[in-house]
């Protein structure tokens, strides 16, 4: 069962990993991108690291998505689409993106480490309480505060991004 889960959140892993390469459009990368993360996440669930899940949502998801969002509204979204790709410039990203494949593949089907063993169980959460205790009662207020600058950065991104209506 948990193979099956693994098998299919990989797979979507990988088309949308294939999508944020290949969309022209780069909002459409962008959130390819986001729910490459997110599966990439069900899979750290899948492999019992709750913890790693939690912090590939925030940090990635959260944090690096709105980063790639703010440079995307800061680019003219029109012109980067017309420049992103080069005629005759495909031909060697695909000969490496298939080599890489066979090269995945080969490695995956050798190794022993999808010989349908029991996952080896990780250790208590002790060590993550006490990390959450700390960060949301000691530096609770330099959490939040990071949180309202992000918050302005984002309505700041939006009003540079946003063409004067004539």
């Amino acid at each position: 069962m948990d193979q099956g889960f693994f098998l299919l959140f990989a797979t979507v892993s990988v088309i949308t990993a294939l999508t944020v390469v290949l969309a022209r459009n780069p909002v459409h990368s962008a959130l390819a991108l986001m729910a490459c993360f997110l599966q990439i996440s069900a899979i750290f669930v899948l492999l019992e690291a709750p913890f790693l899940a939690v912090i590939q949502i925030f940090v990635y998801v959260g944090a690096i998505m709105v980063l790639f969002l703010f440079v995307i509204m800061m680019i003219d979204v029109r012109e980067a689409v017309l420049q992103r790709f080069l005629p005759g410039g495909n031909l060697p990203a695909l000969v490496l993106l298939v080599l890489l494949g066979v090269e995945m593949s080969v490695l995956v089907f050798w190794s022993d480490r999808f010989s349908g063993s029991e996952p080896v169980p990780i250790g208590g959460g002790g060590d993550i309480r006490k990390l959450a205790t700390t960060l949301f009662a000691d530096y609770l207020l330099p959490f939040e505060a990071a949180s309202v600058i992000l918050l302005a950065a984002l309505v700041g991104a939006i009003v540079l991004a946003r063409k004067e209506r004539e």
